[in-house]
């Protein structure tokens, strides 16, 4: 088993940053890709950023260049870097690992961008 927690969310003016974390407890030796995958009301949920525990990642065309993923295998954490926030980034933000075939998700948290 596999717990996520995030952290970092909230309100945010366009054109801010926020960064948001996500700490991982429970089986963390077994975990591979970890990830983060954001809902907007109305829509289905979709892939923001990818990373395999060897530091590869992979980031959706539309937050390329503005957003950042990272991984810090010492303390079991995945951070999602965000800057030049839009209206468009308002979403709940959900953190994701796979573990043995499994998938893991956090509670989410909520980023609204909003003047």
């Amino acid at each position: 088993q596999v717990q996520l927690v995030e952290s970092g969310g909230g309100l945010v003016q366009p054109g801010g940053s926020l960064r948001l974390s996500c700490a991982a407890s429970g089986s963390i030796s077994s975990i591979g890709r970890m990830g983060w995958y954001r809902q907007a009301p109305g829509k289905e949920r979709e892939v923001v950023a990818r990373i395999t525990n060897g530091g590869d990642t992979n980031v959706a065309d539309s937050v390329e260049g503005r957003f950042t993923i990272v991984r810090d295998n010492s303390n079991n954490t995945v951070y999602l870097q965000m800057n030049n926030l839009q209206p468009e980034d308002t979403a709940v933000y959900y953190c994701h690992a796979v573990s043995r075939g499994m998938v893991y998700w956090g509670k989410g948290t909520l980023i609204t961008v909003s003047s």
